[in-house]
């Protein structure tokens, strides 16, 4: 793709710039954004996100723009995802509305810094190790099936993790204001909110393991990994305020993305049959019969794999909800019916 140490240094400084913007014009100032604020960021994220992949597409070529436009819907999918999981932890620790901006401004931050730092180390492996995509296919079909098959702990502000911070750091109960830490009777605690970013930033390692193995089965390219990851993050803090009551009716999102990392999965493993180097497979030969997944089915199968996960889950709630008031409805009736 050619992309030159410069062009590097002028991504990771818009992108720097865009989240100190966030911070400044959005975040510093506790409020809670209304419906039209939240809707006009996420639209002008997104369509800054689709403006970018065309011009990688007219500038790089469409392989690439395929496989900018693939990385991002994924992790656009594994962020929202990421959004239910925040949504658990704001629910668990009580924080207030106003304060949940700040909460999410730097759990995304950590995201992007950690999903960074696997950009890194996954971009170095590539690099040297061909063999590393059959253990990033395995890994993926290992996540694949814990997505579609295993809850995780249904509330992570009381999970393992947080039970041991807690027993290493002394807590007070209240909130003060958006501070980390108060002193009482001459004694500093930590707060609440401090917390619940050391939970965020726990989920955020976590899903980063998901995040980055997925985007590097579907380009080898680390600057469209890094962009695609920045552009799916950027907006993020918005969408939580716009479809927060919408993501508790995306009840299939996760067995769509389980479908998502097992075809990634599958690609990766393919692809590492197709470079095979390791000599107790075929010899150390490359197995050429074995196909190559095109970047323009990935991204259909996606598309389509989001698509039909999330018209599912929006019509099961609605049937569940209709049912529950036909439910509702006949037990009223036989409390009302008059007696013979």
């Amino acid at each position: 793709m050619g992309v030159t140490p410069l062009i590097w240094i002028i991504t990771i400084a818009i992108t720097i710039a865009f989240f100190v913007f966030e911070f400044f014009a959005h975040v510093r100032k506790p409020h809670e954004p209304s419906i039209g604020e939240s809707a006009r960021w996420s639209a002008f994220y997104i369509g800054l996100a689709l403006l970018f992949g065309v011009g990688i597409g007219v500038v790089s070529g469409w392989t690439y723009g395929g496989e900018y436009f693939a990385g991002y819907l994924t992790e656009k999918a594994l962020s929202i995802d990421n959004l239910f999981v925040f949504l658990i932890i704001m629910t668990g620790f009580a924080v207030p509305k106003k304060y949940q901006q700040k909460v999410l401004m730097i759990g995304i931050v950590i995201a992007l810094i950690m999903r960074g730092a696997f950009i890194a180390v996954g971009a170095a492996l590539i690099e040297n190790f061909s063999w590393i995509f059959y253990i990033f296919g395995a890994l993926l079909l290992f996540l694949a099936y814990r997505q579609a098959f295993s809850h995780g702990e249904s509330d992570p502000a009381n999970g393992k993790f947080m039970r041991l911070v807690r027993r290493i750091l002394p807590v007070s109960e209240e909130y003060n204001d958006d501070k980390l830490t108060v002193v009482k009777n001459g004694k500093r605690f930590v707060t609440p909110m401090l917390l619940v970013i050391i939970a965020i930033g726990f989920i955020d390692l976590v899903f980063a393991v998901d995040s980055i193995p997925a985007i590097y089965g579907l380009t080898n390219e680390a600057y469209i990994v890094f962009v695609a990851n920045a552009f799916a993050l950027m907006g993020l803090r918005q969408l939580y305020f716009l479809i927060g009551g919408l993501l508790e009716r995306l009840v299939y999102l996760a067995q769509g993305l389980a479908v998502i990392l097992a075809f990634i999965g599958v690609k990766l493993v393919f692809h590492a049959l197709h470079v095979n180097e390791l000599p107790f497979i075929n010899g150390g030969e490359p197995l050429l019969w074995v196909p190559e997944i095109p970047i323009w089915f990935s991204l259909l199968f996606i598309a389509a794999t989001v698509a039909v996960a999330t018209v599912a889950s929006l019509r099961k709630t609605r049937n569940d909800g209709e049912k529950k008031d036909r439910e509702t409805f006949e037990g009223e009736k036989v409390i009302h019916a008059p007696e013979d």
